[in-house]
């Protein structure tokens, strides 16, 4: 009984830091090219998608408590008239039995903990949405490739999934996956640096990072072909979706009629004022939240 009081009371805690976290002046939405704009007009737009990606950075607390009031506006504006589900980077296509299990109340969430593989910030971060997900029946998504094989695409190329098992390729995308696209390759070049050693190694880590990408995408678009009115909302990290690349623009190589939102959210010492040469064209929304706010979890 103490145990679960002191559960009781954790949980409690951090829902009341999750909410104070969404006050007005922790943050300003914009629009892609800078307007000012609302979380009511997040909502409104998501009415007329297919998937809203919400990219963050992955210790940012006013954005994953962002996360959360929108979830919570999708769910209230669109349960009578859409198939609402929620979608995880963080967790592993091979999972999904796991979750599925958890979801349907069949085992522990100590159980699910323990063979789930979460993030290490999953129960401050992540767990209010899937929580919320539990609580009103919705389908959660276990989307990314197993790690596994990411770190072995970094280590021996795309080629060396061709090896793997019929069992083992069915927690990745169709095999080849699609190719990164040339602006998302010149991005992804100038994050990771040029030199020597990276240029040597740089094509297998960023057909690693694509493989995560298609491995998203697909298991989107898997829901989506299986479901009518479907909606799905996707948390991932700010570079997989913003500027519409990487897991968005691969969800149009798997289902080229997908319409999507892409929500980037990121934090800044200035978080009111857009800054045209840094921000513009992030995302269909730019949600710049304030950098003083304590980190979420240390890095």
């Amino acid at each position: 009984m103490k145990t679960l009081f002191l559960s009781l009371i954790a949980t409690l805690v951090i829902s009341i830091t999750a909410y104070g976290q969404t006050e007005p002046g922790k943050y300003k939405v914009f629009t892609g090219n800078g307007a000012p704009s609302s979380i009511e007009a997040i909502l409104t737009t998501a009415g007329n998608v297919d998937v809203v990606f919400l990219g963050e950075q992955h210790d940012d607390a006013v954005a994953h408590s962002l996360q959360l009031e929108i979830f919570k506006g999708i769910i209230g504006k669109y349960t009578s008239t859409r198939r609402i589900a929620l979608s995880y980077e963080m967790f592993e296509r091979d999972v999904q039995l796991i979750v599925d299990e958890y979801l349907k109340g069949q085992i522990s969430e100590s159980q699910f903990l323990a063979s789930s593989r979460p993030w290490n910030n999953y129960k401050t971060d992540y767990r209010p949405l899937l929580e919320l997900a539990k609580e009103k029946g919705l389908p959660v998504i276990a989307a990314n490739a197993p790690r596994r094989y990411v770190n072995m695409v970094s280590r021996l190329g795309r080629s060396s999934l061709d090896g793997l098992s019929a069992e083992a390729k069915k927690w990745l995308p169709p095999l080849p996956y699609p190719q990164p696209s040339d602006a998302y390759a010149a991005k992804f070049r100038a994050l990771m640096g040029d030199g020597p050693e990276m240029k040597a190694g740089l094509i297998n880590i960023l057909d690693s990072q694509t493989l995560w990408d298609s491995g998203m995408a697909h298991a989107i678009t898997r829901r989506l072909e299986q479901t009518d009115r479907g909606l799905v909302v996707h948390l991932n990290g700010s570079f997989h979706s913003e500027g519409r690349m990487g897991t968005a623009e691969k969800l149009a190589n798997y289902r080229k009629k997908t319409e999507f939102l892409v929500v980037t959210i990121r934090y800044e010492d200035d978080f009111q004022n857009f800054n045209q040469s840094s921000h513009n064209g992030l995302g269909d929304f730019v949600i710049l939240t304030d950098k003083k706010i304590p980190r979420s979890f240390t890095r």
